[in-house]
């Protein structure tokens, strides 16, 4: 029976071609089965360049063997290799992306000309003076007065959010978005929190309670910050 299981499966898609390959296979066998798949595809010099993605599913593949799938697909001389995508997480990566998802207590109070910079979530218990900043690669959650420069998501992440007990900064960002002060009320408001709103293209602030409904996941904070 596992003779006859297809160990190349190519779907067409507005992108180009994305090739799955079984992950239970010998590599050597995948590479032959590939080779085979694609020797009956049938593109002409006629065809344009055709951008292709390679799904390994739980399979990993070191370096040299990435070149070989490579050559394979580059034998038909319309295909370019645009990525490769695995569902194994290296060692470096795993750690990259515990890195990443940790949560950075710090209890303190950030002031004028202090910069505080974090991998992850940064939970603040204090205050951010007014010429302080803040800056995680994920959320920010202030347990005190935000009166300073927040920065979320500063590596890209734009679902990452800035939460404050008492919010009147001089700067918000998220991502590559900015908002300044003058969209906030002079006296700043109470348990607030800024996020990009997609359908509006912009930092907005709204209750903490209506931003968690449009921003489920965050709940996650809480379970982490309770398992550790």
């Amino acid at each position: 029976m596992a003779a006859n299981v297809q160990k190349v499966m190519i779907k067409g898609t507005r992108d180009g071609l994305t090739l799955h390959l079984d992950d239970q296979c010998s590599f050597s066998s995948l590479l032959k089965e590939l080779q085979n798949q694609l020797s009956m595809n049938g593109l002409t010099d006629e065809h344009p360049m055709i951008r292709v993605t390679i799904k390994l599913g739980n399979r990993y593949l070191n370096e040299e063997q990435k070149e070989k799938l490579t050559e394979v697909v580059r034998e038909k001389q319309k295909l370019v290799v645009e990525k490769i995508e695995s569902d194994v997480l290296t060692k470096k990566e795993a750690l990259e992306w515990k890195e990443n998802t940790e949560i950075t207590p710090l209890a303190k109070t950030v002031r004028s000309g202090q910069l505080v910079e974090v991998k992850g979530d940064l939970l603040l218990i204090g205050d951010v003076n007014p010429g302080g900043q803040i800056k995680a690669t994920g959320n920010i959650f202030v347990m005190g007065s935000l009166r300073g420069i927040a920065h979320a998501g500063f590596e890209g992440d734009t679902n990452a959010v800035i939460a404050s007990s008492y919010m009147q900064p001089s700067q918000l960002r998220i991502a590559d978005q900015l908002s300044r002060s003058p969209d906030y009320e002079s006296e700043g408001v109470y348990m607030e929190c800024g996020f990009i709103d997609e359908s509006m293209e912009k930092i907005r602030i709204d209750r903490i309670q209506e931003v968690v409904k449009k921003r489920p996941d965050l709940v996650s904070f809480e379970r982490r910050m309770i398992n550790g």
